[in-house]
């Protein structure tokens, strides 16, 4: 007869050491007479296990513990240890300032940021090379033209097919002179121009830009003519007035002289007037391209020695005269400049080709 389940699970306290002792199933005995057989069932912690290196290979892959094989950690090993560096943000209060994102510079007309360390760097770096000239530590081979050794000063030029550095040079002043004069990019400079530099302590300080033409313009003195909203070709001046008087009411008779429309060369100042140049041309031989001076170095005559290297080198073995440099469409500051140099107010002008 087959034994009770329960007999299996009952409590024993020792072990079965004999085997001869456990009951033969072939044997036919009854229950009474049957031994039980002892079961000893042990549980034993498994030894903590370290956790295993994490690498770019197993990063990501999910690890099932069951709470029996969950190792006990210490403490500083509970997390992994980051190097964490805290980075701060600048932060700005919005109070109805008109320069609350970008401020510009009233010197240099550079817009930045303030407190941002990379835009104030940028800034600080322009505004020293827009105030002072463009660093330039000098080359081995250059065109001297003049030499100042007590004011450490020199004129150097520079003509197309020069070595690159020499290029590469001359087009980071072009840049920043198209940037000061609004001109557009590449507009300047071209394979038949001649470029002055005029160094000081080791910075560009001037730059003068020329270009070999045949004829310009003269200007006409005191021929600005200031323009009207009404009528841009034409402006009525008034002479000989006369009155007619109709008993106690008086009619004012104004005699309209109208200055026809030029059909000459006109180069535009201003938008408020032009000026006018005689109809017919005369030979010329140097064009003044452009002529720039850094802010901290006017007033100092950098642009006339620009101008009298020019007249001297221009041509090789000639020196040009006053009346044979012919100035671009001026500015309000070149305007004066050319009258000044030229001694006369009757300056010459040409038409610049791109």
């Amino acid at each position: 007869m087959q034994a009770k389940i329960s007999a299996f699970f009952k409590p024993s306290s020792a072990l079965i050491s004999n085997p001869s002792q456990l009951p033969n199933p072939m044997e036919d005995t009854t229950h009474s007479e049957m031994k039980e057989p002892e079961i000893l069932i042990t549980y034993k912690r498994r030894t903590p296990r370290e956790e295993p290196c994490r690498n770019s290979e197993n990063v990501g892959a999910d690890i099932i513990e069951t709470p029996l094989d969950l190792p006990i950690r210490p403490s500083s090993t509970l997390g992994k240890i980051l190097n964490k560096k805290r980075s701060y943000a600048q932060f700005h209060l919005e109070l109805g300032q008109s320069d609350f994102l970008l401020h510009t510079c009233s010197t240099c007309g550079l817009k930045y940021a303030r407190g941002d360390e990379g835009d104030e760097k940028v800034h600080k770096e322009f505004h020293k090379t827009y105030t002072h000239g463009i660093q330039f530590k000098g080359w081995c081979n250059e065109r001297l033209i003049s030499m100042n050794s007590s004011e450490s000063t020199r004129i150097i030029l520079v003509l197309d097919g020069d070595p690159t550095a020499q290029m590469n040079k001359v087009r980071e002043v072009i840049k920043v002179i198209e940037g000061e004069l609004g001109l557009s990019e590449g507009w300047l400079l071209h394979k038949h121009c001649k470029v002055y530099l005029f160094i000081s302590t080791k910075r560009i300080v001037g730059c003068l830009v020329t270009e070999p033409i045949k004829t310009a313009y003269r200007v006409i003195s005191n021929s600005v003519i200031r323009r009207s909203s009404n009528d841009t070709n034409a402006k009525a001046a008034r002479s000989n007035s006369t009155i007619l008087r109709f008993g106690n009411v008086n009619f004012q008779q104004e005699v309209m002289k109208t200055v026809p429309s030029v059909n000459r060369l006109e180069v535009f100042e201003d938008p408020n007037g032009v000026i006018r140049c005689e109809e017919e041309a005369v030979a010329a031989l140097c064009g003044i391209r452009a002529i720039w001076v850094t802010p901290s170095n006017r007033r100092k005559h950098v642009a006339t020695k620009l101008l009298d290297a020019a007249r001297k080198s221009f041509c090789m073995g000639y020196v040009l005269e006053t009346s044979q440099l012919a100035f671009s469409q001026p500015t309000s500051a070149g305007k004066l400049l050319a009258s000044k140099y030229s001694g006369t107010e009757s300056f010459l002008i040409y038409n610049t080709q791109a």
